[in-house]
């Protein structure tokens, strides 16, 4: 014959229940161990990405910088206006650079 369900058992079972799923999240969660490789490698493409955009940022910063109306750089400006008009001389060679 079962002994009847106590009282006391009852908050037994139900502690050792919320210390398995409080434990369970601390392994499998998504802040627990198992993710953390995970996001220690998310994060490293992250810092590859803001090195990348600060770059990227840095070389438009001196661009804009170049082209100051009180003092635009003459070969920068005459870059710019060949491209927009496409317009060049005869004697002239354009050997375009991809960017990366």
């Amino acid at each position: 014959m079962r002994k009847p369900v106590t009282e006391s058992r009852l908050k037994r079972v139900v502690a050792l229940s919320a210390l398995l799923l409080l434990a369970g999240y601390a392994v499998a969660g998504p802040t627990g161990l198992l993710a953390w490789s995970e996001n220690a490698a998310a994060l490293e493409a992250r810092k590859a990405e803001i090195a990348k955009l600060t770059e990227k940022r840095d070389g438009l910063r001196n661009r804009v910088s170049l082209l100051d109306p009180d003092a635009a750089d003459p070969d920068l400006a005459s870059e710019l206006v060949r491209d927009q008009l496409g317009v060049m001389r005869e004697d002239e060679v354009v050997i375009t650079l991809e960017d990366e």
